[in-house]
């Protein structure tokens, strides 16, 4: 099979979908695989370390998507990318298409089978693909919420730990998930009081045995996310329905509680946020405010940490990689469930519902695209 890895163009995406050590081995199971010159620089990977494992260099993004039957990346592709999409290419990547009609339709149109990494999931729920970046975000998030808690950026000018004799700042945490516990462990390592709120008494429960002592843990409905939100220095939103929008728990008038300078990180923010009045932002321009709270939004937070973001989501995304490439997509996905769980559209077929059911789409069940 041909693979083409082309360049990641969002804006300070310096991710890249495989790294040489992948490239090798693809090219030991006999495949080619052509990488944009560049594509891993951002990470760290020269184009000679490609080279010498035996990937094709190509000059540019238009020779990797052509030459490919299988097209990796780490985003989706943006606009000035639609035009290299064709019906019989496989495209393997992070989507979030239920937060963009406009993507989704230029997809659909396509007729480009679409594997979400985002989607994939085990038969214990667990989503192997999208855990490694959620938790890059979950620790990202307390660090850019400390620094945009600094007066110089507006902030309220609270120290996330405090000092003895001063209390320290207060961190609320929306979601138990993997994007809530590590922005847990990290805020509560700071020494920050933290909140956590989930809807799952369960969770709770597990979450009770492993949390630090600065923890609270707490049912999440809307009177406690109410309360909480109004003493709360930063607030960090780690909500998710796999492939589908993130619900609002606080709305715009809810701002009006928060102290003035309080920031916001909304890690949902790639399936719509769970912050009525967050949007995208990106690393160039990354907060913006509202009623006097700092938005922090941006849609590709582990592209700031990309070395540390690209070794971890490879690690997890080569063995699904081998096997798309090694039996094609549609056995690859017939033989293994939890990667069938990933394709969301195929030949101008919506195969998620979620994603469907955002837009109003027809739904087609995946395994009928397999035969």
């Amino acid at each position: 099979m041909r693979i083409g890895v082309p360049k990641e163009i969002k804006t300070n995406e310096n991710r890249v979908a495989l790294v040489p050590a992948g490239a090798e081995a693809l090219s030991a199971a006999g495949h080619e695989v052509f990488i944009e010159a560049g594509a891993g620089i951002g990470s760290g990977f020269e184009d000679d370390t490609f080279r010498d494992v035996g990937a094709h260099i190509v000059p540019d993004a238009a020779t990797a998507w052509g030459n490919a039957d299988l097209l990796l990346k780490v985003k989706e592709p943006i606009e000035k990318e639609w035009g290299f999409l064709r019906d019989n290419l496989t495209l393997f990547t992070y989507f979030h298409f239920a937060a963009d009609e406009q993507l989704t339709r230029a997809h659909l149109a396509s007729g480009a089978t679409c594997i979400a990494y985002e989607t994939v999931e085990l038969p214990n729920r667990d989503l192997p693909l999208l855990t490694p970046m959620s938790e890059v975000a979950g620790r990202m998030a307390v660090q850019e919420g400390a620094k945009y808690l600094e007066k110089l950026y507006g902030g309220r000018g609270v120290l996330l730990g405090g000092v003895p004799g001063v209390a320290p700042a207060k961190v609320v945490i929306l979601g138990g998930g993997v994007v809530g516990i590590n922005a847990a462990k990290m805020a509560a390592g700071l020494g920050a009081t933290v909140v956590l709120l989930d809807l799952s008494l369960d969770r709770l429960r597990y979450l009770s045995d492993v949390m630090p002592a600065n923890v609270q843990l707490i049912h999440s409905n809307r009177h406690n996310i109410l309360e909480q939100i109004s003493t709360c220095d930063l607030l960090i939103g780690g909500v998710l329905i796999p492939g589908a929008k993130a619900p609002k728990l606080v709305r715009r008038a809810d701002l009006a509680r928060m102290r003035p300078g309080a920031v916001i990180v909304d890690v949902a923010v790639d399936q719509g946020g769970c912050v009525e009045t967050i949007k995208p932002t990106t690393h160039e321009n990354p907060t913006y405010v509202v009623d006097g709270v700092i938005h922090y939004g941006v849609a590709n937070m582990p592209g700031a940490v990309p070395r540390t973001s690209t070794l971890a989501l490879t690690n997890a995304t080569l063995p699904y990689t081998l096997a798309l490439a090694n039996k094609g997509w549609k056995r690859a996905l017939t033989e293994n469930p939890a990667l069938l769980k990933g394709l969301n559209m195929s030949h101008g077929k919506v195969t998620y519902r979620a994603v469907a059911d955002s837009f109003g789409m027809e739904f087609v069940e995946p395994a009928t695209c397999l035969v």
